[in-house]
């Protein structure tokens, strides 16, 4: 913050998170500034009595506030007039906090909104709303409130306590009107960064699908696969069904197989769709079985070298089975295939998680509310099978295309990381009085912006 003078005198403010404040500031406790209520929820919550789409307020849920950075704009549904009833209603341009789930995450509405009592609000607050809210988007009125730091729900008295750095309302909206602009620029940034981490994330997917579906020499005779997502091959590439590749398939366990009663901690692992995250194999503790049932489950054990597949929801996901997951047991949203030696499980993986296997997946796929998987279905999905010699090339190229790619996005979301850092700070900063903005404007330009005393 060196680009950034300070106030001439400071003075203790007496509280951890404020440390020293401007000498003309007030440090008051947020209850002082306005009443704080809790929102308020018709119950059951979930009750379809009090959801009318032509209802005049949206009902905000945590979801709604957590994929929000400032502003609630728009929510999934809206309560009936019943609902409204039982409900805190806000207007546009009302603060409100999160006081479970993402605890403290600050919010101003730009709907017509109602909250239920997992937040609280400001209704007669004498300050501007948005530098309340910057006071919590910079997380460090936090610190020093044990009950904020360890526990999952605030209440009205805890977040009322708060202690807050306070000046004339003036200048307390020249430091909302700096922030503005400011966070504004590192937002933009931030959006750049983003938009770049998804175009090589994009760039890098289409290099590894044209690999193994091309094969690397440019010049080698092609041939009309018969398959229409796949198009031309190279003319010594065998065009064939997965069935006929693998030794075996098997779906996971259901029906009276396997009870809720049947789960232990800390047991032998079931593997379901969720344990399958980036082609690797992540158990959960609780979703494990003990030895006796593992040896009843015995033909769904899991060997080095199968793919194991998640059969609803996200088709074409799925894990190579490494020899650390051997004998762990296919779970029951899970099918698993033993492939024959003309396919390497590596380039059977890129392949089936391909954006054309995927497509060709949903299609085959049965089921009238979601994709569902099985061993037909998945047994019928043409693949590219190269010889083994190439398909080991690939993956060589593959690894080092991959290794550069994962280089820039990680350099990308390290700047991120570093930009949300400064972005706090910067808030931090100039709620609690650390700089002087006081003589901040926007230039004519609208292109450059000092901070000065």
């Amino acid at each position: 913050m060196s680009k950034y003078q300070a106030y001439s005198e400071y003075k203790d403010s007496g509280e951890e998170w404020l440390g020293m404040v401007p000498k003309n500031w007030d440090v008051i406790q947020i209850k002082h500034l306005s009443t704080v209520r809790r929102g308020a929820s018709p119950r059951p919550i979930d009750d379809t009595k009090y959801f009318d789409d032509s209802g005049e307020y949206a009902w905000t849920r945590i979801a709604d506030v957590t994929a929000s950075d400032v502003y609630l704009t728009k929510a999934p549904q809206r309560l009936s007039a019943l609902g409204s009833s039982l409900s805190v209603k806000l207007e546009p341009g009302s603060l409100f906090l999160s006081i479970a789930g993402s605890v403290g995450k600050p919010c101003i509405t730009r709907i017509k909104a109602c909250i239920h009592d997992g937040f609280v609000y400001f209704p007669e607050l004498k300050i501007p709303s948005k530098f309340l809210f910057y006071v919590f988007a910079g997380e460090q009125a936090y610190k020093g409130l044990g009950k904020f730091g360890t526990q999952l729900n605030l209440n009205t008295d805890t977040v009322g306590g708060i202690k807050i750095g306070c000046t004339e309302n003036r200048q307390l909206q020249q430091i909302v009107n700096f922030l503005d602009h400011e966070t504004a620029k590192i937002d933009t940034l931030i959006e750049k960064q983003q938009q770049l981490i998804k175009l090589l994330k994009e760039k890098r997917q289409a290099v590894i699908s044209h690999a193994v579906t091309k094969g690397l020499n440019p010049d080698a005779p092609i041939k009309d696969s018969g398959v229409e997502w796949l198009g031309e091959v190279p003319e010594h590439w065998v065009v064939a069904q997965l069935k006929f590749n693998t030794l075996e398939m098997q779906t996971g366990p259901f029906g009276s197989q396997l009870h809720a009663e049947d789960y232990v901690v800390d047991g032998i692992p079931l593997i379901n769709p969720a344990h399958m995250i980036d082609g690797k194999i992540i158990p959960d503790q609780r979703v494990t079985v003990d030895n006796e049932t593992h040896e009843r489950l015995k033909r769904h054990k899991l060997s080095q070298g199968e793919i194991i597949f998640a059969r609803r929801g996200e088709l074409g996901r799925c894990a190579i089975v490494t020899k650390n997951e051997e004998d762990w047991l296919c779970g029951t949203g899970s099918l698993k295939a033993k492939l024959n030696a003309r396919l390497i499980p590596k380039y059977s993986y890129l392949l089936i998680t391909s954006d054309g296997v995927i497509s060709e997946l949903s299609l085959e796929s049965k089921g009238s509310t979601m994709d569902n998987l099985n061993t037909e279905t998945l047994g019928r999905v043409r693949l590219p099978v190269p010889p083994v010699t190439e398909q080991n090339a690939i993956l060589k190229y593959v690894a080092t295309v991959s290794g550069k790619y994962k280089s820039l996005i990680s350099n990308a979301e390290a700047a991120i990381g570093l930009m949300k850092e400064r972005r706090t700070a910067l808030i931090s900063a100039a709620v609690t009085g650390k700089i002087d903005v006081r003589g901040f404007q926007i230039e004519s330009s609208n292109t450059s912006m000092e901070a000065t005393a």
